[in-house]
């Protein structure tokens, strides 16, 4: 019999959740510690449709990168999907910023995806453990790299092109643009992250840095089953299932 408080304390063991960052709410979030797990859900995020995807599927407990519960709720009524959520008996686990710093997490399967070589750690002033990761590539232009990640993550790309030639290269996914100081101390020629700014680009490209912005969703979703794998490894019997989910962003072109 495994019961949630088994699932988290095994996660805890692999990812540490004293590794988040203090603005952070990652751990056991909602539900009873001692319900019995059949199935486990993953996602990166609680939405209505994963939560009813869940449901569908026969889960005891969803786990999510995103926290369940991140900022202060004054209220929980019909309609809000954490109510909901507690109504269906279903339980929540959230592995926000340590599993980004983790190794095998967001970043170093990020980073892997876009075939980059000798991947490292970048230390930074943000978080307990280091979070971004840096690596080489063969030279490249801003825009050969920036069709590498469109390809690897099938997604647009915003690019802002410092136009210098790019061998060293740092990833961190999700809105981590205040990263770009410990890339550049590191040696980056480039950083691929998910969210970009306007005066974020102008920034960069004063200081000769080429930003390429994959979308926050995009360089986040990928490392979902690596979550997974690591409850798998740890509870062989347990039926685990990738929860569907779409980017809530869509991209609109002009007509013609």
């Amino acid at each position: 019999m495994i019961l949630v408080k088994d699932i988290m304390r095994s996660i805890d063991e692999a990812v540490p959740f004293s590794t988040q960052c203090a603005w952070d709410n990652s751990g056991f979030l909602v539900g009873d510690e001692n319900q019995v797990v059949e199935t486990v859900g993953f996602a990166l995020d609680l939405t209505p449709e994963t939560l009813q995807a869940a449901k569908d599927a026969g889960v005891q407990l969803i786990v999510t990168h995103h926290p369940v519960i991140f900022h202060a709720q004054k209220n929980l009524r019909e309609g809000n999907v954490i109510y909901a959520l507690v109504r269906s008996g279903i339980a929540a686990i959230s592995s926000h910023t340590p599993w980004d710093c983790a190794p095998g997490g967001v970043n170093d399967v990020l980073g892997t995806l876009l075939g980059l070589q000798d991947l490292t750690p970048v230390e930074s002033k943000e978080a307990p453990r280091p979070m971004a990761r840096i690596g080489t590539v063969e030279p490249c232009t801003g825009a050969e790299l920036a069709q590498r990640v469109a390809a690897a993550l099938q997604t647009t790309v915003r690019l802002a092109d410092a136009g210098k030639p790019i061998t060293r290269v740092a990833v961190c996914g999700g809105a981590a643009i205040e990263i770009l100081d410990e890339a550049v101390a590191a040696g980056a020629d480039a950083f691929v992250t998910g969210d970009l700014k306007h005066h974020e680009a102008l920034d960069a490209l004063e200081r000769g840095v080429t930003v390429i912005a994959a979308g926050h969703f995009e360089t986040e979703n990928p490392s979902v089953a690596a979550l997974k794998a690591i409850v798998e490894a740890a509870f062989p019997s347990l039926r685990t299932v990738l929860l569907p989910q779409e980017n809530p962003i869509k991209f609109v072109s002009p007509k013609g």
